[in-house]
Formats: structure tokens, sequence, C-alpha cells
């Protein structure tokens, strides 16, 4: 009869030659096995300090590249906007390669009108009604309420009024008075709405609107169609040049390529994120004002690199 010693005396032995096995078979493993890791380890470490420094060489090929881009600008864009006058619109997603389109633009020997930056409170589909009524209440006697848009859409008929203070009107029509300029902008910058880093002197003949990457909220859809609301109606009323950052995913850039009747009168450029894009910005609205024509620029699908202007 089996009993329960004879259980105990079974499972031990079990146990004492499974350790038995492990210990044997380690023994003979462990120099071919060690090896092999270790000479993994050393190829891995290998691989990992040549990408490392491919990275820096790729890196310093960058800024090399931004130097030379900054250094040809002071040849090429000097007198090329003199005497023009430009608006500069920051939009929120493009507002940290602003200054670098400012200075080309200033470069170029561009009289900067302004700068006014567009908050996020201005494209949340939230304060659509809000920005309605600060439409009509904002308007002056030489910025009517009745030149507005009246399709119930803030953003587009706040962009309007913006736009037809802050360009020039069409010939015929009479001039926006300094005053009322300065009251409808009072006007959106108490409520949040926009904010003036650079002082508004007056009207200007020309627009860069600089945007960046679309909205990835939960309003995303809404806030991307908004942003191209304030280009249209800036588009209306003089020469328009967007300075983005990428050309897919919806942002402000894509949707004027995608876009046949915008395509033809707003300018595209689509890395003004980098010091050759801020060139180019300026380049491109050159071309809007001498020569009346529009084109896409940048590193994208269907995009070239430069206008080619007349000598």
């Amino acid at each position: 009869m089996i009993n329960f010693r004879y259980h105990v005396v079974s499972l031990t032995a079990v146990f004492l030659a499974l350790a038995i096995g492990l210990v044997v078979g380690t023994a003979a493993l462990n120099g071919p096995v060690a090896d092999s890791l270790k000479e993994t380890v050393n190829s891995l470490r290998k691989d990992n300090q040549q990408m490392r420094q491919s990275v820096n060489s790729l890196q310093k090929e960058l800024d090399m590249e931004e130097d030379f881009a900054a250094e040809m600008a002071q040849i090429i864009l000097p007198g090329k906007l003199t005497g023009k006058r430009v608006m500069v619109l920051s939009l929120p997603t493009g507002r940290e390669h602003t200054e670098g389109v400012l200075k080309m633009l200033q470069t170029a020997g561009a009289s900067v009108a302004g700068r006014v930056d567009i908050q996020d409170k201005f494209v949340n589909p939230d304060n659509n009604t809000s920005l309605m009524e600060l439409a009509v209440t904002a308007a002056r006697p030489t910025a009517p309420a009745s030149a507005l848009p009246g399709n119930g859409n803030g953003v587009e008929t706040s962009s309007a009024l913006l736009a037809s203070v802050l360009l020039d009107r069409p010939q015929g029509t009479p001039p926006v008075t300094d005053a009322d300029r300065r009251a409808v902008l009072a006007a959106y910058v108490n409520a949040g709405y926009l904010t003036s880093e650079e002082k508004v002197t007056g009207p200007a003949e020309a627009v860069v609107v600089v945007s960046g990457q679309p909205y990835v909220d939960k309003d995303s859809a809404k806030k991307d169609e908004s942003v191209v609301k304030i280009a249209e109606q800036f588009d209306r009323t003089g020469a328009i040049v967007v300075g983005g950052n990428g050309s897919t995913g919806g942002n402000l850039v894509a949707v004027v390529r995608g876009d046949p009747v915008l395509a033809q009168t707003i300018s595209t450029v689509d890395n003004a994120n980098t010091v050759q894009g801020q060139l180019v910005t300026s380049l491109a609205l050159v071309q809007q004002l001498t020569e009346k024509r529009t084109g896409q620029y940048g590193v994208g699908d269907n995009a070239t690199l430069v206008p080619r202007l007349p000598q």
C-alpha cells in the first residue's frame, strides 16, 4: 500500500532531479549564451552610437542651413518690400514662429502697420453669439455693421469687421478713420478676443496670416473651420499670404491648397516655422504685390521651394 511517506520521497526526488538539471544545463550553456548576449549588447551599443552621431550630424546640417538662409535673406530681401504696408495676423497655432516672419518682412523693408494676435477665444465655437453681438456693438460710422455678413456666423462677421479696419478699403469707399479703427480694435482687445503686440499705425495693403498645425481637441473641426473663415474675410479685402507649419491634417495651408478658389487668391508657405520658410513668406508677398500672382511654396506635395521673381 502506497503511504504518505512514499509520496514525499517521490516529490523530493522529482524536485531534486529538476534542480540538478538546471544546474547542469546552466553550466553547459553559460559560456555560449553569455558570449552571444555580450556580442548582441556590444552590437546594439555600436548602433546606438552611430545613430546618435547621425542625429548630431543632421542637426548640425539643419543649423547650418538655417544660418545660410538667414545670411541669404540679408542679400535677397532688402528693398523688396520698401514702401509696402503689411499687417501681420497671428493665429494661436502659429504664435511660435510669428516673430521670425515679422523680422523677415522688416528685413525686406516692409512698413509693418501692426501685429494682431488672434486668441483661442476668437475661434471657440461657444463664443459664436458673443462675437456676433460684439461685431454689431463695435461697428463704427466708417466701419458700419450694415456692410458685414448677415449669416449668423460670429467668426466670419467679426473677421469681416476687423479686415475692414485693418486693410485698405476698396477704391471709391470712404476710408476708416483712425478713431474708428482704434475703437473697433479696443473693443476686441478688451473682450479678450485679440491682442496687439505691435501698435496698429494705420491700414495695410496686404496681410500675412501666420498659422500652424490643425487643432486636435473635441472642437477641432469647428475651430479649423473658423480659421479658414478668418483668412477668407481678409482675402476679400487685400493681398494675403498664409505662412504655416505643414500642409496636412486639415490645417489652414492644407485647406487653401485643396480649394481651387482660395488657391487662386491666397499664397501659402508650408514651412514658415523655419528660417527658410520665413524668407520665402516675404518673397511670396513680393510676388503678390508686384505681379498679382499667387503660389504654393515649401516642402509639401505639389509645392515649389521659392517664387520665381522678375529681375
